[in-house]
């Protein structure tokens, strides 16, 4: 017989029982037992469990709680441990008389809680009996009891907690099959199941029974309430947000199931004049929207698709449909949401290539076209200047999902002619005050940069595709001048205020002009200097700006596309960058060292090397501490090989001389064979780092006479010079040990081999040698510089010395007179040394001694000078009789000759001169 464990899953807030509004207590008997039922537990307890007596336990409970509370608990769980196995049928009134008696005392009691729980857990097992005749003679009894579990006083929560245990929901799902043609009980079921979907646990478990298929199906039966349609939409809906959306969707995208959805969804259109009825219509389709998300979904093998799109489009354009014959929406505001979900349907199909071909056939084109043109004052079209706003973002925005679809319908509706007037309208003057408040509108208030954004967006999407038709009928209406024109407005505007949307702006326009420029020599023509102007400033783009968030990064990174498209291979172009110093900028962004950044800037500068002005400018920069290009080329090398895991000693030397620019993960790649049109690891390694473009570049400036380098870069150019020979040496490296694992060469080829592999090692051991020379020569510079430096210190000292000494001789002769004395002697002694030992007849002899000298140090560099007289120099006392007349030179000094009279007042202006 099956059990009943949950209780009532009733909505009814809880209540404290009592015995006489519910159910009258089970009659019967009560029976006696062998032994007391409060007897001692201590031993002999599986005895006791089968032995407690019912009756004794009933009139214990009937006593007091204060009185004896430590042994009713003791006693009930006795009754519990008796019947852990199942309640027998014979037993269940008295089982039941015990509940309602710990039922009475909660309230008073909250230690009986837990027998309550324990014994409602017991009624979940299947209940014993002794005689095949008991299931008859105790089904009232049984039936009683069980009513006896609605009046439990346990909270909501409890119920729906035993309903999960036991797998209700699931078991209802289940049961629907049973009464598909009983309308009331089906109902009944549904309301249950809608109660019980405000669980998680619950919708996993009907879930599990399918109930997403099994209430889909059945969404078109008659049912003149309509909760048919309410409840199982409301189920649904629960499902969809409590457990996994995908699996929900498989169920419902069975034939059977999409059909029925499109049945109820084209009924509530038509017939439904409710609010409530539109309200479930629109719910609907957000079901049938995530259905068509599904690849697998038979959307269009149900005419669904076909009948969303008509849906979609008949307000802007008229198709004869009987579907829409005598269909207006009106412009409530479920209507308007119907509106909004039709243009997400759209968006959704456009994903689908299947689907092309009826978005073609039903004008979706012109319909989304029919957005693309200037605000109307409000009230355009019966809708408000908000909802028509908001409706033309969102056509704009899907316009995006479908015209790369259908460029041949694009090109026939002219749609690039009206994004370009549209364009135009968004950079105007017109005045225009956009309401900003939906989704698309998001960061527009006021402008009109949400039109602009979403046109740019289409255009971007368009132009991706790459058709030569579209691209060209674009740029013959003067594309290019005008998306320059809009990209200095958003860069102008960008300066006022910086926000995602303008960067998101400039970025698009960027990209647009960089697919329409690239390999296209008279284009790149057309973007000439002023392209060119624009672009520097996002060269000079503060790096701290590129975590923003904001959306510099890609801004930058199109900036640089953009320069690499519109700009390399156009020579007028790339003098016009060169002149603006653009070399340098890349340079400045290459000294950031972003991983993200150099692989880029990197094949910039190599395309820019063509033009023989490149390598000058690049030769020219300076970073800071006035560090070089070919210095930050070669930290940019040694960077990347850190990164790759190549051995290198503490030096920077070769350490493998076979491999010596392998990278870790290559030693780690097993030999596989492999066939010769597919490239190896040495040739995609190539791909996956800069250490190529790195080295072509340094083949570009060329590898002497580079300023600015250390022996340590020095170590490292030698390694790079030879990437070309290691690089040779790793690709037969490779195909050496695939022969050898395909089959034995024979000896000739074998010989070959060796050789190969002994010359691409013995490179490798000369750049090792040639590295160990340049340590070498320059330890030993290093040890002349020091040698040098100290050598010039020693002489400062012994300076330093020499200058202290004079100074304590002068102090010793100014101090001591002895020691003037002895000084003076031995002056005169140096210079009678120094005098010639030949005497000549006509030379004078001068006197060292200097009459009248009343210092104490001998005497210095010091001359008196007579002043000059005036008459030899001209002015008022040129003509007086103490004028010099000749001056005679005789042995180095000068003598005043006959004649010749000084006045003792000249002598008296005579001045000391050093």
């Amino acid at each position: 017989m099956s059990s009943l464990a949950e209780p009532s899953a009733s909505r009814a807030p809880s209540r404290s029982p009592a015995r006489s509004p519910g159910p009258p207590r089970c009659g019967g008997e009560r029976r006696s037992y062998a032994a007391d039922a409060d007897a001692d537990p201590g031993t002999a307890q599986e005895s006791q469990f089968k032995s407690v007596d019912l009756n004794h336990v009933i009139k214990l409970l009937e006593e007091p709680n204060s009185s004896n509370l430590e042994r009713q608990l003791k006693i009930l769980k006795k009754v519990v441990k008796r019947f852990e196995n199942g309640l027998p049928l014979k037993d269940l009134a008295q089982i039941f008389e015990i509940l309602n008696l710990c039922a009475e005392k909660l309230t008073e009691q909250q230690a009986f809680i837990e027998p309550v729980c324990e014994l409602i857990k017991l009624c979940g097992l299947p209940f014993q009996k002794n005689k095949l005749s008991d299931e008859v003679s105790y089904s009232l009894t049984v039936s009683k009891s069980i009513a006896q579990l609605g009046y439990q006083p346990t909270s909501p929560n409890y119920k729906i907690q035993m309903a999960e245990l036991g797998g209700l929901a699931e078991t209802l799902v289940l049961s629907l099959a049973l009464v598909e043609n009983q309308l009331p009980e089906k109902l009944w079921v549904l309301k249950a199941l809608q109660y019980l979907s405000s669980s998680g646990v619950n919708c996993r478990l009907m879930l599990k029974a399918q109930a997403a298929s099994r209430l889909c199906v059945r969404l078109n039966d008659s049912d003149p309430s309509g909760q048919l349609i309410f409840r199982s939409s409301e189920i649904l809906w629960n499902l969809l947000e409590s457990t996994s959306k995908e699996e929900v969707v498989n169920q419902l995208s069975s034939l059977e199931c999409v059909h029925a959805l499109k049945e109820v969804f084209v009924y509530l259109l038509m017939h439904g004049f409710r609010n409530y009825d539109r309200q479930l219509r629109n719910d609907l389709l957000v079901i049938a929207t995530l259905v068509a998300e599904n690849p697998a979904a038979p959307m269009i093998e149900s005419g669904f698709t076909k009948q969303l799109i008509v849906l979609a489009t008949f307000t802007e354009v008229k198709i004869p449909n009987p579907l829409v014959k005598g269909l207006k929406l009106t412009y409530s505001y479920e209507d308007f949401e119907l509106k909004k979900l039709l243009f997400n349907v759209i968006g959704v199909l456009s994903k689908d290539p299947c689907a092309a071909q009826l978005l073609s056939e039903n004008d979706v084109m012109p319909a989304l076209l029919y957005y693309v043109k200037p605000n109307q004052k409000p009230g355009f079209h019966d809708w408000s200047a908000a909802q028509y706003e908001e409706l033309q973002l969102h056509a704009i925005a899907i316009l995006a999902s479908v015209a790369p679809l259908l460029l041949d319908k694009y090109l026939s509706c002219q749609a690039n002619t009206l994004l370009l007037l549209f364009l135009e309208w968004c950079i105007g003057q017109d005045p225009f005050f956009s309401q900003g408040n939906s989704f698309h509108g998001t960061g527009g208030r006021g402008s009109k940069l949400a039109q602009m954004r979403y046109s740019l967006r289409v255009l971007r999407s368009v132009v991706s595709v790459c058709d030569d038709a579209v691209n060209l009928n674009l740029c013959d209406q003067g594309a290019i001048s005008q998306l320059l024109d809009i990209l200095q407005y958003a860069a102008n505007k960008s300066k006022e205020k910086e926000d995602a949307i303008l960067l998101e702006i400039q970025a698009d326009i960027l990209f647009i002009l960089s697919t329409l420029c690239e390999n296209d020599l008279h284009r790149k023509e057309l973007f000439g200097y002023e392209g060119v102007d624009i672009l520097i400033p996002f060269m000079q783009m503060d790096p701290n700006k590129l975590y923003s968030g904001l959306g510099h990064s890609r801004l930058l990174f199109s900036a640089l596309d953009c320069l690499w498209s519109c700009v390399i291979g156009c020579y007028i172009a790339e003098d016009s960058f060169l002149e603006k110093q653009g070399i340098f900028l890349l340079l400045d962004l290459l000294a950031l060292k972003q991983k993200n950044l150099c692989n880029i800037i990197l094949g910039i500068l190599l395309e820019f090397c063509d033009n023989p002005k490149t390598t000058s400018h690049i030769s020219t920069w300076r970073g800071e501490k006035d560090q070089t290009a070919a210095n930050l080329l070669i930290q940019l090398w040694r960077q990347e090989e850190l990164e790759l895991g190549v051995r290198r000693d503490q030096y920077g030397r070769i350490v493998d001389m076979k491999r010596p620019i392998v990278s870790s993960f290559q030693k780690q790649q097993e030999v596989i064979s492999m066939p010769a049109n597919c490239p190896s690891f040495a040739i995609v390694e190539i791909a996956e780092n800069i250490r190529a473009k790195l080295y072509s570049l340094l083949c570009k400036l060329g590898f002497e006479n580079l300023p600015g380098l250390s022996a340590k870069d020095f170590v490292t150019l030698a390694i790079i010079r030879r990437y070309l020979d290691f690089k040779t040496g790793e690709v037969w490296s490779e195909l050496c040990a695939e022969l050898k694992e395909e089959f034995r060469p024979v000896t000739s080829d074998e010989e070959a081999l060796k050789v190969i592999s002994e010359v691409s090692e013995d490179v490798g051991g000369m750049v090792a040698a040639l590295q160990t020379e340049m340590l070498e020569s320059q330890q030993h510079q290093e040890l002349r510089e020091e040698e040098k430096a100290y050598t010039k210190i020693h002489s400062i000292h012994k300076q330093r010395e020499m200058v202290n000494k004079s100074w304590e001789n002068f102090l010793t002769r100014t101090s001591n007179y002895e020691a003037l004395k002895k000084a003076k002697r031995l002056q005169e002694k140096s210079i009678e040394a120094s005098r010639s030992k030949s005497k000549s007849q006509n030379v004078a002899v001068h006197s060292t001694d200097i009459k009248g000298l009343g210092t104490t140090i001998g005497s210095g560099r010091l001359v008196t000078v007579e002043s000059t007289p005036p008459h030899l120099v001209g002015g008022p006392l040129a003509d007086t009789d103490v004028a010099l007349r000749k001056l005679s030179v005789h042995g180095g000094a000068l003598k005043k000759i006959k004649r010749v009279k000084i006045l003792d007042s000249f002598k008296k202006n005579s001045i000391s001169v050093k």
